[in-house]
């Protein structure tokens, strides 16, 4: 998609993957630096969400998967084959942790009759012909004459291959924390980003939506805490990393109207005096 400005858009910022009336979507983004458009993460609704962000799904050449939860990766395989479907003609290369291969093995398997059917019907190419999947460790994992892109492994237990992404160019540095417990670490990860963009965690909020979800025992509430960075210690990290913004993403809670944006300024404020953005989907940031 041809643009004169390099901008993040957030497309789905909800933590976790149910949704539910007047909930937000989980998690999707897609950035533009450099003359060249990626897509980071692909939960529930990615694909219309690109859409309604002006993009030509046949155009899409490039997926980052930060980690195999299925807010981030559920809808990859339905986002190629639309795509496919609107004229995607090329290869589309995704990095990720491992386990996608075997995501999209199935997928295929799962829609052999519809894509054997559309090759021979409407004169599609094979559609597993355009997609390559690469792992990705810690380093760096893509670059081009567009932009470079560096992983750093973060802490979101019980998974181990999950990451964090520094995406930058000759002008713009956008970091993506992925879903991490508080790492200090990333702050020299995100050192003088144009933006980055965390998931965040309202403390006071966790309870009443423990209540709302109504889960038999504690275990998610465990997994929040031992695996998510409470809204506070993500404005200790943007400070420390002397980034010129910060987005609030993959937000637990994103949909209950008794918390607001106030309630999530007020969590940052006190460790974090610059621009600060509550993530909504469909949220594009101009760097």
């Amino acid at each position: 998609m041809a643009s004169s400005e390099n901008y993040v858009s957030l497309l789905g910022t909800k933590g976790g993957p149910a949704i539910r009336p007047g909930s937000t979507m989980p998690t999707s983004n897609m950035i533009y630096l450099n003359g060249k458009l990626a897509v980071v993460d692909c939960g529930l609704g990615v694909t219309r969400g690109l859409v309604d962000q002006g993009v030509h799904l046949k155009d899409i050449d490039l997926i980052f998967i930060t980690h195999m939860h299925s807010d981030h990766f559920l809808e990859l395989g339905p986002l190629l084959h639309t795509a496919w479907t609107a004229g995607l003609k090329d290869t589309v290369t995704i990095y990720g942790p491992a386990g996608l291969q075997a995501y999209w093995d199935s997928f295929l398997a799962s829609m052999k009759a519809d894509i054997d059917l559309r090759i021979e019907d409407e004169g599609r190419p094979d559609l597993k012909t355009l997609a390559t999947i690469t792992n990705i460790d810690e380093g760096e994992v893509y670059s081009s004459e567009h932009f470079t892109v560096t992983a750093m492994r973060n802490i979101h237990p019980p998974l181990i291959d999950t990451f964090a992404l520094r995406f930058q160019s000759p002008d713009n540095a956008v970091v993506f924390s992925g879903d991490t417990a508080y790492f200090p670490a990333l702050a020299d990860f995100a050192k003088d980003a144009d933006l980055l963009i965390h998931e965040a965690m309202l403390e006071e909020a966790l309870g009443p939506l423990m209540a709302r979800i109504g889960n038999a025992d504690d275990r998610l509430m465990k997994h929040w805490l031992r695996s998510h960075t409470f809204a506070h210690d993500v404005g200790k990290i943007a400070t420390t990393a002397n980034v010129k913004a910060l987005a609030l993403n993959h937000l637990i809670p994103s949909d209950d109207p008794d918390f607001t944006d106030q309630h999530w300024h007020k969590a940052v404020d006190p460790e974090w005096s610059g621009k600060l953005l509550v993530g909504k989907d469909g949220l594009r940031i101009v760097l």
